[in-house]
């Protein structure tokens, strides 16, 4: 017997693995990626997790997917941001009964406790995700078991119901008391949760749809630094701090200049192609503004190996007016 669970790393999701494979069953734990959430740190976290409990993990890269089919026209609407919770969680089970399939798995499983979450995890959401899903009696999630319906492996007697838990609400004593009898070390996970439930980063894709195409190849730009909407139209994303700098550095997005201070140590930025010259003139100008160049010398600004000379801004506030984070 095995079974396919939606991991995110989480406490809940470790323990509803934990109370399937205690009954004998095998579980592949799989993370499924849609661009806006693990970063490395995270990963390492979910492996050691899995390790704990014994279950397999698995990432699926769903990003061109999620972009195409829930984004940018979710059925049932945005959360209290820019995400889309409800259709998120329901292609993320259609995908992982895509998995059970090929695996030759009998059901899935994941960690959603009933209540904790007021919008995406209340009975008729949870209902909801079943519906749009066509995973109806094949979900089973252990923690709240006992105050749903029973599912297809309680009714074959593939799971001993009795051994699920009945969770219902936000507190997290009983998990808690779970973690502490299984020996459980660790469980805290670090940041990387759903960018896309945080307000700031919402602004920022709300701006970038307004004036583009969003690809997954945009997905990284998003992630970092300070980003601006220039006088006609160029985005500037600058980084604020060496880790910034240099996961900058690395994007590769035809739609972006790379830009570099030349003779003085200063930030890595990303300005649109298709940037006017006066909005590559604020660009080169902004970015000195972030460094120690003064008034009375001229720096050069490296726009993928052209090279433009600028004077930086008298002060940093005023890119005020064109900062969206």
């Amino acid at each position: 017997m095995k079974a396919i669970a939606l991991f995110s790393g989480g406490l809940d999701s470790t323990l509803a693995m934990k109370l399937i494979i205690d009954q004998g069953i095998e579980v592949v734990a799989v993370n499924i990626s849609t661009g806006f959430g693990s970063t490395k740190d995270r990963l390492e976290h979910m492996q050691n997790m899995c390790k704990q409990v014994g279950a397999e993990l698995k990432i699926i890269d769903i990003q061109n997917e999620y972009l195409q089919d829930v984004l940018f026209s979710p059925k049932h609407g945005y959360g209290k941001h820019f995400n889309p919770c409800i259709d998120c969680h329901a292609k993320m089970f259609a995908v992982a009964k895509r998995i059970m399939e090929a695996e030759g798995a009998s059901f899935l499983i994941s960690g959603e406790v009933m209540g904790q979450r007021p919008m995406s995890q209340n009975k008729d959401a949870l209902q909801t995700v079943l519906d749009e899903s066509n995973c109806e009696g094949l979900l089973l999630r252990p923690m709240s078991a006992k105050a749903l319906a029973p599912t297809i492996p309680e009714i074959e007697g593939w799971v001993d119901r009795e051994k699920l838990e009945g969770i219902v609400g936000r507190s997290r004593d009983r998990q808690l008391e779970l973690a502490r009898e299984i020996g459980l070390e660790d469980f805290e996970s670090p940041g990387g949760g759903c960018l896309l439930t945080d307000e700031n980063f919402g602004k920022k894709m709300v701006d970038f749809i307004k004036y583009d195409t969003f690809e997954v190849k945009d997905i990284p730009v998003m992630k970092f630094g300070r980003h601006f909407r220039l006088a006609e139209g160029a985005k500037l994303v600058v980084g604020r701090n060496k880790e910034e700098n240099e996961h900058l550095q690395n994007i590769q997005n035809d739609k972006f200049y790379h830009l570099k201070t030349i003779g003085i140590p200063g930030p890595h930025g990303l300005l649109s192609k298709n940037a006017t010259q006066a909005d590559k003139e604020l660009a080169a100008r902004a970015m000195l503004t972030y460094t120690k160049a003064t008034q009375d010398g001229e720096y050069k600004i490296a726009f993928d190996g052209e090279e433009v000379t600028a004077l930086p801004l008298e002060s940093r506030e005023m890119m005020q007016g064109y900062t969206i984070l």
